[in-house]
């Protein structure tokens, strides 16, 4: 079989289509095979080095797809069984090794490309708002990067919680999709200042929580325009990691709260990992939520999904198909 693998860390000219020995499940772990990855930043970060994991290694960390072989001592999973998982080092590739407590089976009517594109940024959304800052009423939120796969969700869920959401783009069309999600202000980073846009909208400092998946670009205006008391969720570092902070920045700034929060934490155990992928689930049935996948690439091809998702062409979910 074949994956995409990485010998050493680079840009997308590391991505190289091997062929690799056939995966068998060991304790606690299904074999899957792959009917969609799910693309994600997390995976260039692997790519280039900036998050380092042992070389080589198998490139992405969700999926979807079919399961051939269970392990022992796995309970709830069976051959044939649709699932879908996230933090899993190796999915992208034809049959993939999937730790049983990453995975979760698709009910009846969420397909394989649904359930790829929903894991790991559904999660994060989910985490972000019903965790890390627990919006309610009457909050006022700001999501970079709107058209985005976390940021279209985010933005749905902070709607169905009753907050007021803030969020950038970077062009016409995907402020029409963020719009579309429910945003309540949409604002083109390229034409005004973010922070100048928001205290134009609504007052000096109004922000009572930014949600930045964008990094470095956006931190410290971000700063400027948060509430006192208000927190900063950096969780992302799609321009690149946020430089070291000075705590006295937060003092100054009226009190600022800043986290880094990630999804491994919001899901360190199975009953967490569970209810959040059943929230999200729920969500889709009911017609809650709306998951956009913007573009298929063939697995093969991951490069070019590489390129598309850091040149911020793309829109939604990105997915990788074998």
């Amino acid at each position: 079989m074949h994956a995409i693998q990485v010998a050493e860390p680079g840009g997308t000219e590391a991505l190289a289509w091997t062929e690799v020995d056939d995966p068998v499940a060991g304790v606690g772990t299904l074999v899957v095979e792959l009917a969609a990855a799910g693309v994600n930043y997390i995976d260039t970060y692997h790519r280039s080095g900036l998050y380092p994991v042992p070389l080589p290694f198998v490139v992405g960390v969700e999926g979807a797809g079919v399961v051939v072989e269970v392990g022992a001592e796995v309970d709830g999973f069976a051959v044939g069984d649709e699932v879908a998982w996230t933090s899993n080092l190796g999915s992208y590739a034809e049959r993939v090794v999937v730790a049983a407590r990453n995975a979760v089976r698709l009910p009846d009517g969420v397909s394989s490309d649904l359930g790829a594109a929903v894991m790991l940024q559904g999660l994060t959304a989910h985490f972000l708002a019903c965790s890390t800052f627990p919006l309610e009423p009457g909050h006022r939120c700001l999501i970079h990067a709107g058209a985005g796969g976390v940021g279209l969700l985010l933005i749905q869920i902070a709607k169905m919680r009753g907050a007021e959401v803030f969020t950038t783009v970077g062009t016409a069309e995907k402020g029409e999709l963020a719009a579309a999600a429910g945003a309540d202000h949409v604002i083109n980073y390229r034409e005004e200042d973010f922070g100048d846009a928001v205290e134009r909208i609504a007052g000096a400092r109004p922000l009572d929580v930014i949600y930045d998946g964008v990094g470095a670009d956006t931190f410290d205006r971000g700063l400027e325009v948060l509430r006192p008391r208000g927190m900063m969720a950096t969780f992302g570092n799609a321009s690149g990691p946020v430089p070291p902070l000075a705590p006295l920045r937060l003092s100054t700034g009226g009190s600022l709260f800043l986290t880094r929060p990630t999804l491994a934490d919001h899901t360190a155990t199975r009953d967490e990992f569970e209810r959040r992928a059943e929230d999200l689930f729920a969500w889709l049935a009911a017609g809650d939520l709306d998951v956009r996948i913007g573009a298929r690439f063939p697995l093969a091809d991951a490069r070019s999904a590489h390129e598309a998702l850091q040149g911020r062409s793309t829109t939604g979910k990105v997915l990788l198909i074998p």
